[in-house]
């Protein structure tokens, strides 16, 4: 079994089991072959971000039953595509990371200053 690491370089932590996240929907924003979209950041989602998303084509706030999906609400943790959160950032609008729950492949759209940041971990609530 591969041992996924976080962008800190210890073991990589679930980012949401309610509402339940993941490309591989097991909580955790665990990077796989198959995850062409690199569903890494663990984010704590806000209204504006849910705004911003939205107005990119991604609505994330409306529920799809028929996909299992709930819709999110701000405060919902979620894994988010790294393409996204680097766009949301370059516009101002990027959510709070949860760095531990952050894949480390993060890194290679990112960069580590940008993530602490806008890291949960960084007095943020």
């Amino acid at each position: 079994m591969t041992e996924y690491k976080n962008v800190l370089g210890t073991p990589l932590e679930i980012c949401s089991i309610e509402p339940m996240t993941g490309f591989t929907r097991d909580g955790s924003c665990k990077v796989t072959d198959d995850d062409y979209g690199v569903h890494g950041v663990c984010v704590q989602v806000t209204e504006e971000f849910l705004e911003f998303s939205k107005n990119r084509g991604n609505d994330l706030s409306t529920p799809m039953p028929m996909a299992g999906f709930p819709g999110l609400q701000p405060g919902d943790r979620w894994c988010l595509c790294a393409s996204r959160w680097k766009e949301a950032l370059d516009h101002g609008a990027a959510p709070l990371v949860n760095l531990a729950a952050t894949h480390e492949i993060a890194l290679t759209f990112v960069s580590l200053v940008d993530l602490l940041t806008h890291s949960l971990d960084n007095g943020h609530s």
